[in-house]
């Protein structure tokens, strides 16, 4: 099969969706692999390094049109929808629950479009989310202490605090893999942490391996009002696969919050769970005020530590990529928890939370492979 690695061109996307050693061990299994120039130097892997593994320097077009799989980062934006087509299978995180022009793209397109962000394990998790998830989750703590400096419009706190002076409050919805992850490193920089969720479960884990230093709160609208009141950063961490996240916290509740207080909002590339993250930014202007308190609402966090996030994603999705390059749309047959991966085909949704959310037609992938 022929494998094509477009460019990221979304504001600040500097991941690559294959490293070097990924084309190499396509090329080794009798594969070609076609890698737009210049694709990998936001990641720090250069042209020669993709040729040395046996790949091929192509511009956008070539890549587009002569590739049977385009394998992706991000989801393609508007300047990309002449290249869907019917007869090609589009692999990347497609967020298209909260994307309806780019869902309606490929709808009209007919293309087979596979969401990283659906596909299920044997054990129930999202493998292909989780690397990024892992990443963002760390990386929400490091942008909300610097939100919190007061140069940069917050007010003024360290996150660990010092002898003698209290730490901030960082309270957390969503104790999965963002939420988990954030709290180990708010934790570790000496913070109070609340994780706030609703599986008893989730929270005995947690509880466990923290041995208590995170604290975990059943997550109702009374308990997260009264912890609002009090925090210095807000991560929203909800997700619901392939739907919009919830709006866990309104504006009302917003406005109880300290002035100076941050938000980090990592659900928003499904919509947000912060009713005031009620747009997108950029790694260019991130963040924005609103009631007196900082919000972040950047989409592709993982964006901004693109050789970590590269590497990571790669050691992720290559597996699967091969098992596409085998057998194309028959690999998903052969996997349920692959299947479930399948956004959509021939012109429907066949990710029923997805169709619900754009109210589309949904058909059942079995069905109509």
């Amino acid at each position: 099969m022929i494998i094509g690695i477009p460019k990221e061109i979304k504001n600040n996307e500097n991941r690559v969706s294959l490293t070097p050693a990924g084309a190499y061990a396509l090329v080794k299994e009798g594969h070609s692999v076609l890698v737009e120039k210049g694709a990998g130097i936001g990641s720090g892997f250069s042209d020669e390094e993709y040729q040395n593994a046996g790949a091929t320097l192509c511009n956008v077009e070539e890549v587009f049109a002569k590739a049977h799989l385009i394998v992706k980062v991000k989801e393609y934006l508007e300047s990309e929808y002449k290249y869907l087509r019917e007869d090609q299978l589009v692999f990347t995180y497609l967020h298209i629950a909260n994307d309806k022009p780019f869902a309606d793209a490929l709808i009209q397109s007919k293309t087979s479009a596979i969401a990283y962000e659906t596909i299920v394990s044997k054990n129930n998790s999202l493998p292909l989310l989780t690397p990024m998830s892992e990443v963002a989750g760390r990386m929400a703590v490091q942008v909300g202490a610097n939100m919190l400096q007061k140069s940069n419009g917050g007010s003024g706190i360290l996150l660990g605090g010092v002898p003698g002076v209290m730490p901030a409050n960082v309270v957390i919805i969503g104790g999965g893999v963002v939420g988990f992850n954030a709290a180990r490193i708010a934790s570790g920089l000496g913070a109070q942490v609340q994780v706030f969720d609703i599986d008893a479960q989730r929270m005995a884990y947690i509880d466990d391996v923290s041995n208590g230093t995170i604290h975990t709160i059943y997550n109702n609208e009374y308990n997260l009002k009264e912890s609002l009141k009090t925090a210095d950063l807000v991560i929203g961490a909800v997700l619901i696969p392939g739907a919009k996240a919830p709006k866990l916290v309104t504006k009302d509740m917003v406005k109880l919050m300290k002035k100076g207080s941050a938000i980090v909002d990592v659900a928003i590339d499904q919509g947000g769970c912060i009713e005031t993250c009620d747009h997108t930014t950029t790694h260019d202007h991130p963040t924005f005020e609103k009631y007196g308190v900082l919000h972040y609402s950047v989409a592709n966090m993982p964006g901004a530590v693109p050789r970590t996030s590269t590497m990571a994603l790669s050691n992720a999705t290559l597996p699967y990529i091969l098992k596409l390059a085998h057998l194309g749309l028959d690999a998903l047959k052969q996997d349920e928890g692959f299947m479930k991966g399948l956004n959509t085909h021939q012109g429907v949704f066949t990710c029923q939370a997805v169709a619900e959310a754009l109210n589309g037609v949904y058909k059942d992938p079995k069905e109509i492979l």
